[in-house]
């Protein structure tokens, strides 16, 4: 699920509930969003990782805007 969203860099943070890694596609749906794309690049904490585990907080750049509450499916 989609926890914030900080426009002027398009960076969506992501709370997991399954592992993710760079490469992985994912989708993001909502009331306002539905597209699909695939993971580029993710950080924690400011710190770029290649894989993200359950209950982690992730922040990928998105394709689009993107709202709170979206929900985000691997």
């Amino acid at each position: 699920m989609i926890t914030h969203y900080f426009g002027k860099i398009s960076v969506g943070i992501i709370k997991l509930k399954s592992e993710l890694r760079v490469g992985d596609k994912i989708h993001i749906n909502g009331v306002h969003d539905d597209f699909s794309q695939v993971i580029k690049s993710m950080q924690i904490n400011r710190k770029d990782v290649s894989c993200a585990k359950k209950g982690n907080e992730v922040g990928i750049k998105v394709a689009r805007r993107v709202h709170e509450n979206d929900k985000v499916y691997k």
